[in-house]
């Protein structure tokens, strides 16, 4: 092991108080990862869709303003959609909080290097794009701190968590598409939106 963070560990962490957050998980990792913490209606894993999760979080809290949205998402994926924290941070959505698990890896195709590797600073970049709350996490009491920033306070907050670039099992979410819209959209609106 190289001493740092395991991203499981940390997910499940900072989903155990969740109440009704709502959850978008970027493809791959993040989404398997959200899927081990415990398969929930409130869970959006995209099974595609990279670099888009950022943005799908922030259209999910201008649309939910009274509840808390919740996004995890890769270094890979994030540095694939940089803009979209000029974006969140002009709309700054007070219920919204954006959550890089970095293992300074492409997970899915092969585990290359990517840029974080070589010292780019993504919680950097969130700050300079106009986020007010932004952290790198590298400890177990900065994961908590975390906790306590998310649960207790109000976004726009961006985070940015070194995990080792560990394999894991999969732990795959339904893969049926349809099934995950439904199913989010009646947890989120009422079980007649998903007839819609």
């Amino acid at each position: 092991m190289s001493g740092l963070l395991r991203r499981r560990e940390v997910v499940s962490e900072l989903l155990a108080p969740r109440g009704d957050a709502l959850v978008i998980a970027g493809l791959g990792a993040p989404a398997w990862d959200i899927t081990n913490a415990g398969d929930h209606e409130l869970n959006f894993p995209l099974w595609g869709a990279m670099g888009g999760a950022a943005m799908i979080g922030l259209g999910l809290a201008l649309a939910q303003p009274k509840k808390k949205v919740l996004v995890f998402t890769g270094d890979g994926e994030m540095l694939m959609g940089l803009g979209a924290l000029a974006t969140i941070a002009v709309q700054a959505p007070r219920n919204l909080y954006i959550v890089v698990l970095d293992n300074e890896r492409y997970g899915e195709t092969g585990m290359q290097e990517t840029h974080t590797a070589h010292g780019v600073d993504l919680a950097g970049m969130a700050r300079a794009a106009g986020f007010a709350q932004t952290l790198v996490v590298r400890t177990e009491s900065g994961v908590s701190r975390l906790k306590k920033a998310i649960y207790a306070g109000e976004g726009t907050l961006f985070a940015q968590i070194k995990v080792d670039p560990q394999k894991l099992p999969l732990v795959l979410p339904p893969r049926d598409g349809c099934l995950l819209k439904n199913r989010f959209r009646a947890a989120v609106l009422g079980p007649q939106a998903a007839q819609q």
